[in-house]
């Protein structure tokens, strides 16, 4: 699984925060990793320089081979948060998907 990462807004985070999504995206996703092709991550704070809740923002689309792109958005206060809350949606999307081709 190829995973490519489109950030904006987010400043000297950058680097860290692709160290961490790798690893969380690698485990999460694990089962799934020979069926998706590509993982796109847009990573946005909307709010750029000041805080705020819920301004990060996160969205998660998987490519796979033979069906649309499903895509899934999060917003949250931590990127690590609103990555943690769009992985369980694409993985709960991802197991409906797979359980729906199986029949």
């Amino acid at each position: 699984m190829q995973i490519q990462y489109n950030i904006s807004n987010i400043g000297d985070e950058d680097q860290r925060i692709v160290e961490r999504l790798d690893d969380l995206f690698n485990s999460n996703l694990s089962r799934f990793t020979e069926k998706i092709t590509r993982l796109e991550v847009h990573l946005t704070d909307e709010n750029s320089h000041k805080d705020g809740q819920n301004d990060k923002r996160c969205m998660l689309e998987a490519r796979i081979a033979g069906v649309q792109p499903i895509a899934v958005t999060s917003q949250a206060s931590s990127f690590d948060e609103a990555t943690k809350i769009a992985s369980g949606k694409l993985k709960n999307k991802l197991d409906t998907i797979f359980d729906k081709l199986k029949n």
